[in-house]
């Protein structure tokens, strides 16, 4: 399990990694150097061992060059966390996984055990298994393979899909759901574990663009119109290019959902 995490939060730093450095490409040459004078202080820019003065009615560029460094500084740290990631990753055996095998692969091995690891019980287990309707739009789309076997349209949709598969949590990705006439194709939709309650995740990933914002509010809306209500029994997250879904945070939602009760 700590090796997928890992996996997942190195791909989220090189996301991280790389919009600072777009961030950064777009702020003044050199360095800011501030200087104190009694109770004022002075700025400069450093540019290859120049000084110049920062003027008061300049103080834009003071306040670019500062935050060029507050970046900068975030960045080196990111990098730093990512190499020490990526070294656990580098060393980690190929081997890992050959446990879980035991008990997902058919063989003697898993009819031994299974009186020992029982995750589920056989109608989740069936219901997870079993075939069904799946969302036929944009097969073009599904380029993101998760550890269970799905294909999915995003890198954020992988990682809820990896945090449900190794919690053993029943679930089925863009399953049909009829309502009012009308099939939807929710993103998740989901057993829980003890209860058998149904619950429905869905992920919208682009709402810094307006058209897809209103979109999925008018979903959301839709959805509370027909008794699944938001927090309830319909978990959503959110993200935008500059704040993409973390790991932690489905790590919390599936544990107050899923493991907790």
């Amino acid at each position: 399990m700590l090796y997928h995490i890992a996996l997942a939060e190195s791909d989220r730093l090189t996301q991280q990694i790389n919009a600072l450095k777009k961030q950064l490409e777009h702020l003044p040459e050199g360095k800011l150097i501030c200087t104190r004078n009694g109770t004022h202080f002075k700025w400069y820019q450093s540019n290859d061992g120049d000084m110049n003065y920062i003027p008061k009615h300049e103080r834009h560029l003071a306040e670019q060059l500062a935050e060029k460094k507050y970046l900068s500084m975030m960045y080196e740290e990111l990098v730093a966390e990512k190499a020490a990631i990526d070294q656990y990753l580098n060393q980690h055996p190929t081997s890992f996984g050959n446990a879980q095998s035991l008990l997902t692969n058919p063989s003697e091995y898993r009819t031994l055990l299974s009186d020992h690891f029982k995750p589920l019980s056989q109608e989740l287990s069936d219901w997870a298994h079993a075939p069904y309707e799946s969302n036929p739009h944009y097969p073009e789309q599904l380029i993101h393979k998760s550890i269970s076997g799905n294909n999915l349209r995003s890198k954020s949709e992988s990682l809820i899909d990896m945090f449900l598969h190794i919690n053993q949590i029943p679930f089925r990705y863009e399953a049909a759901l009829i309502l009012n006439n009308t099939t939807y194709y929710p993103d998740f939709t989901i057993r829980h574990p003890i209860s058998g309650k149904l619950y429905y995740w869905e992920h919208f990933g682009l709402m810094d663009n307006p058209v897809y914002a209103q979109n999925a509010f008018s979903k959301l809306q839709f959805y509370s119109s027909h008794g699944i209500i938001p927090s309830i029994q319909l978990i959503t997250t959110f993200e935008t290019k500059d704040h993409p879904l973390d790991t932690i945070l489905i790590e919390k939602i599936i544990s107050h959902y899923f493991l907790n009760n």
